[in-house]
């Protein structure tokens, strides 16, 4: 079965430091890969160039992708990059509404639904997180943040503009507990079960059924929890943090 292992590098490591770790990585890969793992890597801005560099003289398919753009191919937003730079270093998808970019730096749902359709209109793929605070869960607000999350990004005209075939290997969901992100708390797993079972019950009633889709989970995966994470129903894959830093760590996760 599919499974999709994403790394977040987050704003950490050099250039050289980067080139580094995908070459470890890489070579870690060409000795042992589970064939269904689909292996996904987000460095910052600066390492994309490096990692590219590594990977277009490898034959191994690892997916390259930026930690966040702007929804504008060029113009006067200072400090913000544009979809067309990022393809022209290599990468080929992005994050959108990790919890940090919602919760840190205040991106609304609107925002973040304006650059999913956006990027997936210019030819990018989109990973899409969602997730609530520990207040939120606490309240039992669980689902109805999901809803609205996924509703605000996922619409109809979203939807209608993007064939099915494509959705399917350009949209992936990671669902991502704020209160687990390098915290080192990791749901429980009755909560993780939950949550996805919540996802993909909404990604099917949401304009057309989309529970086809990957959802992901996030929050402090390691490789002591990786197996047990990726054995529970709905769960499609890992977006890894901390433990995909370090190229042994993170090829202990691909191949729990």
């Amino acid at each position: 079965m599919r499974k999709i292992i994403a790394a977040n590098w987050k704003m950490n490591k050099l250039k050289a430091d980067a080139g580094q770790t995908v070459q470890a990585l890489v070579k870690g890969l060409q000795a042992n890969h589970k064939a269904e793992r689909e292996v996904f890597i987000f460095p910052p801005f600066l390492a994309i160039q490096p990692v590219a560099d590594v990977l277009g003289h490898n034959d191994q398919k690892i997916v390259l992708g930026a930690q966040n753009f702007y929804p504008e191919d060029h113009g006067a937003f200072t400090g913000e990059v544009a979809l067309p730079m990022l393809k022209d270093c290599g990468a080929t998808f992005v994050l959108v509404g990790h919890s940090e970019r919602r919760h840190i730096l205040h991106e609304s749902d609107e925002f973040l639904a304006a650059k999913t359709s956006y990027a997936l209109a210019h030819g990018f793929g989109v990973m899409l997180c969602i997730g609530e605070t520990l207040e939120e869960r606490e309240n039992g607000q669980l689902e109805a943040v999901l809803q609205r999350q996924l509703s605000t990004a996922l619409t109809k005209e979203l939807v209608a503009a993007n064939p099915k075939d494509k959705l399917n290997t350009s949209l992936v969901i990671a669902y991502e507990p704020v209160w687990a992100i390098g915290t080192g708390k990791v749901a429980g797993e009755q909560e993780v079960l939950e949550a996805h079972a919540i996802a993909k019950n909404l990604l099917s009633k949401l304009a057309d059924d989309l529970s086809y889709l990957p959802v992901l989970y996030g929050g402090s995966v390691k490789p002591s929890n990786a197996a047990n994470l990726l054995a529970l129903k709905n769960v499609d894959g890992l977006l890894v943090g901390g433990a995909s830093l370090e190229a042994e760590s993170f090829l202990n996760i691909i191949n729990a």
